[in-house]
């Protein structure tokens, strides 16, 4: 999962940038307002971190003109600022959260965890998945591999959901983690495991397996099994 922190204080994004990445996220950076338009505008991010102060164009800035062009992209903004007004200017331009400095980086991550899930939620208008020959109804909570429904709990069909959303890269385990998570309850890389085995074991003879790659994650694959 692709995250984008614009981040001026060097100390507290080299933090950032360690924390996030061994959660498993690939984030760019960029330290200044106009390079990290020019990044947001150009390329595709799951999320974005995004603090206002920043030189050369403040953050509030940069995000009234991404949201032009990318109106669902989740932004989170930080700030040093905490007044009421100072909120309520972030929200109206755009955010989705706000994130007062300093801060815990549990918290950060929680409220990363959260927008994610929201925006998967958001993106469920979409209504369906389809990879190979399985179909994911994602209002209805259900899974089909060809026309034979598959019978999957609640965790395999959000697994499956993460991986179908996901099917041209790879996922590693702590994503995976990090998205079955929430509600107070946190999964763990050996649940995570446990989940990948049972699905794997559900569809066969599906055409569709998940592969690992070796110290990166899970990737969806179209096999012959079954096609």
């Amino acid at each position: 999962m692709k995250l984008f922190l614009a981040e001026d204080d060097a100390v507290l994004a080299d933090a950032l940038l360690t924390r996030l990445g061994q959660l498993g996220f690939s984030v760019s950076h960029a330290a200044d307002g106009l390079a990290a338009q020019r990044q947001l505008l150009a390329e595709p991010f799951d999320a974005v971190i995004l603090d206002i102060g920043l030189p050369g164009q403040s953050g509030l800035q940069v995000l009234r003109n991404v949201r032009v062009h990318k109106p669902a992209l989740p932004i989170l903004l930080l700030t040093a600022l905490d007044s009421m007004e100072d909120r309520v200017a972030g929200l109206d331009a755009g955010a989705d959260d706000y994130l007062v400095k300093p801060f815990e980086f549990p918290e950060l991550e929680a409220r990363i965890r959260a927008l994610l899930r929201r925006h998967r939620v958001a993106d469920n208008v979409r209504d369906e998945l389809h990879f190979g020959r399985l179909r994911l109804d994602r209002g209805g909570q259900r899974a089909w591999s060809g026309q034979q429904a598959l019978e999957l709990s609640a965790r395999e069909l959000q697994l499956l959901d993460i991986l179908m959303a996901h099917a041209d890269r790879v996922v590693t385990k702590e994503q995976i983690a990090a998205e079955l998570s929430g509600d107070g309850e946190e999964v763990g890389a050996n649940a995570v495991e446990v989940y990948v085995h049972r699905l794997r074991k559900k569809l066969d003879g599906s055409g569709v397996g998940i592969r690992a790659v070796r110290g990166l994650g899970y990737l969806l694959a179209v096999s012959d099994a079954g096609a």
